[in-house]
């Protein structure tokens, strides 16, 4: 029986051939194969990096829009016959803070992008009202409420520009 597997054993070493080519075979394989997966996590990575910047940016935007909500109301509060009632119907305005006065100051004439990204701007609009003292699209105009639309337009990925706005209604709180 040992003498059987001998001569099996040297049968088939007598007739295998050497296979170096096979070993380059499988090293270039190997390599192609790690360097698609580092390249696959590398774009992966890169497109992460691009939406987490992207929503920065919305972030930012929105946190603004808020801010000039609160800008507006702030110039409503300290007097709405001389800040908010002065100001024309549709009629696009800009929001600079004033250090001089500690206070928000409004002003038809653009003024410098807010970190050289974001630009906002607000809108006052006349309110309308019916019978039933209900806001509505006919009536009679009420003196005491505009409706107020807060712009931020910002640059996104390339040259595209994106907008966000946010509305809502000021009255004359105080009445002052």
């Amino acid at each position: 029986m040992f003498i059987y597997f001998k001569k099996l054993f040297e049968r088939n070493k007598s007739t295998a051939k050497p296979s170096f080519g096979f070993a380059l075979v499988e090293i270039v394989i190997g390599s192609a194969i790690i360097v698609t997966a580092i390249l696959s996590l590398i774009s992966v990575y890169n497109t992460y990096l691009l939406h987490a910047l992207s929503n920065s940016k919305n972030i930012q935007a929105g946190l603004l829009l808020e801010e000039g909500v609160e800008a507006v109301k702030f110039l409503r509060d300290k007097g709405w016959t001389t800040y908010i009632q002065p100001l024309s119907s549709n009629t696009t305005y800009y929001l600079s803070w004033n250090s001089g006065l500690s206070m928000w100051t409004s002003s038809s004439t653009p003024v410098p992008y807010i970190d050289n990204k974001f630009l906002r701007t607000f809108v006052l609009e006349d309110v309308k009202r019916n019978g039933s003292d209900q806001i509505a699209s006919s009536g009679t105009t009420d003196p005491g409420t505009k409706k107020l639309t807060v712009t931020v337009a910002y640059t996104t990925t390339g040259s595209a520009t994106s907008t966000k706005t946010m509305s809502t209604y000021i009255t004359n709180l105080f009445s002052n």
